[in-house]
């Protein structure tokens, strides 16, 4: 038995505004509104998908109106036996985002991306997320990169990101800043490096 049928679905929206999993906070440097999600705070076993996009709909989407947004999205801690919701998951909730609001995404910061959350994206992204939103992804390795394009004052990062942030500094072969799977991003590396540009980067 599902787990999130033993909640109603009052409970379920109740306790995803309790863990604050998606808060609308701050501004990113171009002054676009920034939709911060936690990944790790995210309970899959207790939320249903229609829960999800009910929440969704009428906390976070009716906020934005017709203005351009971005989302920042702490991957950081994610297991997938605990607060990963599934990729069919996933595909049911992109679909359910109305048109006016995919179009108004400007930007995805994926802070912390992991190994399997690359290769995956990079083999199905493509294929899962249509209208665009592959494109407008963007890796980011380190906290100080992300201060880069958003307001750093004005969006709450719990500590255990900064930890993890620390922990990763004093590993050398990681890529440092922003990125992307889109390939031309990676043709000035291609040609100064005899080393492929994808399993450098997958290196997390």
């Amino acid at each position: 038995m599902n787990s999130s049928s033993i909640l109603s679905q009052l409970q379920q929206e109740q306790l995803i505004e309790k863990l604050e999993i998606f808060k609308i906070q701050g501004r990113d440097k171009r002054g676009r509104n920034v939709l911060r999600i936690i990944g790790k705070f995210f309970p899959a076993r207790l939320v249903s998908v229609e829960s999800l996009k009910k929440y969704l709909e009428q906390k976070i989407f009716s906020r934005f109106g017709e203005q351009p947004f971005s989302v920042v999205y702490v991957h950081t801690g994610v297991q997938r036996s605990d607060n990963f919701p599934g990729i069919s998951a996933l595909r049911s909730l992109y679909e359910g985002i109305p048109i006016n609001v995919k179009n108004h995404l400007e930007t995805v910061y994926f802070v912390h991306p992991g190994l399997q959350s690359r290769l995956f994206l990079a083999t199905f992204g493509r294929l899962l997320f249509s209208g665009g939103l592959y494109w407008k992804l963007k890796y980011v390795n380190r906290l100080d990169f992300l201060w880069d394009h958003t307001r750093r004052n004005e969006i709450e990062i719990p500590d255990f990101v900064f930890d993890h942030d620390e922990e990763l500094e004093p590993r050398p072969m990681l890529d440092y800043g922003m990125e992307s799977d889109h390939p031309r991003v990676y043709c000035a590396a291609m040609e100064d490096s005899p080393v492929s540009t994808y399993s450098t980067r997958c290196i997390a």
